[in-house]
Formats: C-alpha cells, structure tokens, sequence
C-alpha cells in the first residue's frame, strides 16, 4: 500500500495517482456490477493482456480498493471485488458515465 508521504500533495492527483490508467478505471468500472472472475475481467475490458490485468488488479489490491478471494479448488478459482473504500469510487465513476455519454451526444450532433 501507498504510504501518505509517497502520495502528492494534490488530492486530484491522489486519485489519479490510483486509478488514473484507462486499464484500471475499466476494472473497477466493472467491479462496480460484482464480484468477477479473473476471466470474466479479461473478457469484458477489451484489448488488456493478461500480464496487464493481473498487474492492475494487484496494484488495485495493494492500494486497498479491491479485495481477491481464493478458493481452495482444482483449478483455484479467484473473484475479485470492490471492499468498502472501492465503493466510495462509485460516484466518481458513475459522474464519468454520465459526462462521456453526455459528449458523445453532443458530438453527433455538430
């Protein structure tokens, strides 16, 4: 986990700092839906390798925004999902729909 000193000073740059990469925010765009499987995540966030996901969602851990659960199975299974301090993450993103969606209109109508 991050300690306070390495963070900056900007808390806009604090959150940007954690989940400003497009990998991350379409992670926890779609953890906001459920717990997912590692295989459900790489299905739906198009284009991610698998070293890239598994390095994203570890770095999502490490920061305490995501919780991984592992089952003692053949072959293991592991869920990822948001803990309470991803879920805080929520209106953030929900605003970030909405304002995407909003220019997207309005791009098909200039």
């Amino acid at each position: 986990m991050v300690t306070k000193e390495e963070l900056p000073a900007c808390p806009v740059a604090t959150t940007v700092n954690l989940i400003g990469n497009k990998w991350k925010l379409l992670i926890l765009r779609d953890l906001l839906a459920g717990t997912r499987r590692f295989g459900e995540l790489r299905k739906s966030v198009a284009g991610i390798s698998q070293k890239v996901l598994t390095d994203n969602v570890r770095s999502l851990e490490e920061d305490g925004i995501v919780v991984r659960k592992i089952y003692a199975e053949v072959p293991p299974r592991v869920e990822y999902s948001l803990n309470e301090l991803g879920e805080t993450l929520r209106p953030i993103i929900e605003v970030m729909e909405k304002w995407g969606t909003a220019y997207k209109a309005r791009l098909e109508y200039t």
